[in-house]
């Protein structure tokens, strides 16, 4: 069995750039979206609707042994963070707006396996909610044969940052007129876009919403300032971790800033916890050979081909392939090779024909809600391409 791929006519650039995609092209002139969709079943879509649910409420539960057993310092959470953590915990209205699942398997008759849980910062979300739906449709192709209800998924999840409940049928009575301010660092189209988008949502689901580079924001103990504004939210795609390490101060001030109930920021604090791969080694202990998991150890494995990954590092970077007996297969230099790593059983992803891997991105917003796959190699990295689906 191999992947199954339909081929479609590609989105100009002319289009991309109209919907407001910019990073279309990679750096070596290609396309960055892939002229073929992958086609899964009714039966795939639905089990990847329910690996990413069932394991959402494992993270919740990974989530409250760590506080309660204090391995803040185990899964690589930078001291500055942990009393912001813990208030955002605690309180209901530090919503958890969106994340993305990684996923090994659910096609080509393999099981799901998770691979990580991009749960702070996750990229794709334009793609994944916009494009390729874009695609079915320019292709006058059934655009509701897709998992793909991202976009509402999200425009609800916005609602619930004012309701804390499950219904938003009540939003416009108890919204209050709160001004939500999205962020992104300047300079990178992809980051920018992706909040512009996030902040179009918000701005549909009824909140006065505003941009501004990150550069542009004040903070002091009393809340978060753009043009002289206050605003009761803030979204920034910006990594917690970065935030402790590069810049403690706003770290400091932030925490000052919750614990005030001065503002309330997006995605919460806590979410670091989901976003540290050390929390796949807790997942593991606390559901040993749980059906969805790879084994994950804090120490290289025992006679088994893994995956050495740093537990913050993005798109492949310092990630190695090993053999059993520990050889190096295959692997990535990168800007995490000194940061802690961890250990992951290794799964063969699925492939096409020609030979590329196949990785699943399934989005969450208080409940699964759409998939994409990333396509490269063996290590998926900044150079793989983003494939739409289909299913039929």
């Amino acid at each position: 069995m191999m992947i199954n791929l339909k081929k479609v006519k590609p989105l100009s650039k002319e289009y991309l750039e109209e919907l407001g995609f910019l990073w279309h092209t990679d750096s070596d002139e290609s396309s960055y979206i892939a002229d073929e969709l992958v086609v899964i079943k009714e039966s795939e879509a639905n089990a990847y609707y329910e690996a990413a649910n069932e394991l959402y409420d494992m993270f919740v539960e990974a989530g409250d042994y760590i506080i309660e057993n204090n391995l803040f310092h185990e899964i690589g959470i930078p001291f500055n963070l942990v009393d912001l953590i813990k208030e955002s915990w605690d309180s209901d209205v530090h919503w958890h707006l969106y994340g993305r699942f990684d996923f090994a398997g659910g096609v080509d008759d393999k099981p799901i396996k998770l691979l990580e849980f991009n749960a702070d910062t996750p990229t794709a979300l334009f793609e994944t909610a916009i494009i390729q739906w874009a695609i079915l449709k320019q292709n006058s192709l059934d655009e509701a044969q897709q998992f793909n209800f991202v976009y509402e998924a999200l425009l609800n999840n916005f609602k619930r940052l004012v309701t804390l409940q499950e219904s938003v049928e009540n939003f416009d009575e108890l919204y209050e007129g709160w001004k939500f301010l999205f962020s992104s660092i300047r300079g990178n189209a992809e980051e920018e876009n992706t909040v512009k988008l996030l902040q179009h949502i918000a701005s549909e689901a009824g909140f006065d919403t505003n941009f501004a580079f990150i550069d542009e924001v004040e903070f002091d103990d009393n809340g978060i300032y753009f043009n002289e504004d206050k605003f009761e939210l803030w979204f920034k795609l910006i990594p917690w971790e970065d935030i402790a390490i590069q810049e403690s101060e706003l770290a400091m001030l932030l925490t000052n800033i919750i614990k005030n109930k001065e503002a309330i920021i997006f995605n919460p604090a806590y979410t670091l916890m989901f976003q540290s791969k050390a929390i796949l080694k807790i997942l593991w202990d606390l559901y040993p050979n749980h059906p969805l998991l790879l084994e994950t150890s804090f120490e290289p494995l025992q006679n088994k081909k893994q995956v050495q990954k740093p537990i913050y590092g993005r798109e492949g970077e310092s990630v190695k392939i090993l053999e059993a007996n520990g050889k190096l297969l295959e692997g990535n230099n990168g800007n995490y090779d000194n940061h802690k790593m961890i250990y992951q059983e290794f799964v063969e992803l699925p492939k096409d024909i020609s030979g590329n891997y196949y990785q699943a991105g399934v989005f969450f917003a208080y409940e699964a809600c759409g998939v994409g796959f990333r396509r490269g190699k063996a290590i998926i990295d900044n150079m793989s391409k983003f494939v739409g689906h289909i299913v039929e």
